[in-house]
């Protein structure tokens, strides 16, 4: 937490685009109070809620500090450059501070680490000459922003590392967590041998979805909050970015109805709303799926999960975990995605995540209930 609050204030500096800084201020703060309730949490519930925002504050701490060394390695090698590119008026103007101050000669001044190292030196004799202040300023200005660069990113670095190993044990933390709990509601309970049967005469997600009704038993009515007046503003189940939308063909032609969603390795997904799981498990082609109802004759399908959590006939409550994101983060090299040689937020989202709608017998853009504009 040290190193993190030293990233977080070193990233508040102004050598920085504001917003990376903002989000990770932000983050930090979600995951303090994250963290607070995890320890005050007395029943399994209370512990996967917590869990389940601590989980979330790690990855939006780590992204927004991946985001910042980004952006920190771009200006430090846009002020590198300037800097080798002015190479002769830094040799010139250290000539004109040592000929004004009477002091050696600028060839003697010259740095063996090159012009930024020259210009340092330089910086001593600028008191001599109140004429050549203002140029002298401007370099000096540069090279205290290079030194704040290279000390955030040396920090950033470390605190990634950390925040690996910290989101690592709060997933552990939260699988067990919701393995233990008990005290959830369940609506119906699943006949697994006609569950098996419609899974292996279906060849369709949608003829799949039409039979969800014939493989419960005991189903016991259960009213949940409405979301008519949330439509379109939906939180999408994991952070990411949009890859495809509804409609459009992958890479082998092929178009599906829903949406396609790039995210890094091992997010956690969940629901976005309060839902009675209809099935979890492996489905077709789309690995595992969950398959949430949170209103009669509407369905969120979520495809293409590593872990499912969650058990058909339960009823989960608004943010609840569904599921992990499969793939590794790497954690020999915590800064991955952060190359500024990667442009924009899409570094390291390298899973999938395929959300499917479907109202009544037929799908619907997924787009008219959720919102488009999480990163």
């Amino acid at each position: 937490m040290k190193r993190i609050a030293l990233a977080l204030t070193l990233l508040a500096t102004p050598v920085l685009a504001q917003d990376p800084a903002e989000a990770a201020r932000a983050a930090a703060s979600a995951l303090e109070q994250a963290s607070m309730q995890l320890d005050a949490a007395e029943s399994a519930r209370d512990r996967v809620r917590a869990l389940t925002g601590t989980v979330k504050a790690y990855e939006a701490g780590l992204a927004a500090m991946r985001d910042g060394l980004r952006d920190a390695a771009i200006r430090e090698t846009e002020l590198t450059r300037r800097l080798q590119s002015q190479e002769a008026e830094i040799a010139q103007l250290l000539g004109v501070l040592s000929s004004l101050g009477g002091r050696a000669a600028p060839s003697a001044m010259l740095h063996p680490q090159g012009p930024v190292g020259a210009a340092r030196a330089g910086m001593m004799l600028a008191s001599v000459t109140p004429g050549l202040s203002a140029e002298a300023q401007a370099l000096r200005a540069d090279l205290d922003e290079v030194t704040a660069l290279r000390t955030l990113q040396q920090s950033a670095a470390e605190t990634l590392q950390e925040g690996l190993a910290g989101v690592q044990q709060a997933r552990t933390d939260l699988s067990q967590a919701i393995a233990d709990r008990t005290d959830l509601p369940t609506r119906f309970t699943e006949d697994p041998i006609r569950t098996a049967i419609l899974i292996s005469s279906t060849e369709t997600l949608e003829g799949f979805a039409s039979g969800l009704s014939q493989i419960t038993s005991d189903e016991v009515p259960t009213e949940l909050p409405p979301i008519e007046d949330r439509k379109g503003a939906l939180e999408m189940p994991v952070q990411g970015q949009i890859l495809r939308r509804a409609g459009e063909a992958d890479a082998a032609g092929v178009a599906r109805p829903g949406i396609v969603i790039a995210t890094r390795p091992e997010a956690l997904v969940t629901t976005p709303t309060a839902a009675t799981v209809r099935y979890s498990g492996p489905l077709l082609d789309y690995g595992l799926v969950s398959i949430l109802e949170p209103q009669p004759d509407l369905l969120f399908v979520i495809a293409g999960l590593e872990v499912a959590y969650g058990r058909a006939g339960e009823v989960l409550p608004e943010g609840s975990p569904v599921g992990l994101m499969g793939g590794t983060l790497d954690g020999t090299n915590p800064a991955a995605g952060a190359s500024p040689s990667l442009e924009g937020g899409g570094a390291g989202r390298t899973e999938t995540l395929y959300i499917e709608v479907r109202q009544g017998d037929r799908p619907v853009d997924p787009l008219t209930w959720f919102a488009s504009d999480k990163g």
